[in-house]
């Protein structure tokens, strides 16, 4: 059993926005595989699925992006799923738009979802695919970017991102390595 998780905001207010791209890229993905997020539990939004005879969760929190690993623990532990079946989707600051980077394990770098998931997980050792939003430029404006909609000029890359993203996953999915997959991916 694997675990998928996009972290973002949830409510009408954040759709779209910066922040939700890891939303997004799940997003896509279900659209792709005509699944959606039908059920409430665990403090967000999910789906169960199938994938080559394995059960996958998908998992959107409805936390808060601070508060992500409270609904990320809740599932894994309920579910036993060990830290190297949890994949985690979300925004980085320190890439342009459309890039996308694979890792395998790292600090949060300042992400404070991510905070939240090595603090409910107990461990930085979490297999992540981190999707380039662009820096604006000045410290004091970094809320108001992350918290913004993807103006017009970037909106191209954010989808080319969120569809390598979900190419990504499918291809782990398929039974490659994550190390396979991060070779295969990371531009």
């Amino acid at each position: 059993m694997k675990l998928i998780v996009g972290l973002g905001n949830p409510g009408k207010k954040y759709e779209g926005t910066r922040h939700n791209i890891g939303f997004i890229a799940l997003d896509e993905w279900a659209y792709q595989h005509q699944e959606s997020f039908n059920k409430t539990g665990f403090k967000g939004e999910y789906f169960e699925t199938f994938v080559n005879g394995e059960k996958i969760i998908f998992l959107k929190p409805t936390t808060f992006m601070n508060n992500s690993g409270e609904a990320v623990g809740a599932v894994a532990h309920y579910y036993s799923i060990p830290v190297e079946d949890i994949l985690v989707v979300y925004d980085d600051l320190d890439m342009d738009p459309g890039r996308i980077r694979l890792r395998q394990k790292g600090s949060a770098g300042g992400h404070n979802g991510v905070k939240s998931l090595i603090a409910h997980l107990g461990t930085d050792k979490i297999r992540r695919i981190k999707l380039g939003i662009g820096h604006p430029g000045k410290s004091g404006t970094v809320v108001h970017h992350v918290l913004s909609k993807f103006p017009k000029e970037d909106h191209t890359q954010m989808l080319a991102a969120t569809r390598s993203a979900v190419e990504a996953i499918d291809y782990w999915l398929a039974g490659h390595t994550f190390e396979e997959t991060m070779t295969n991916f990371n531009n």
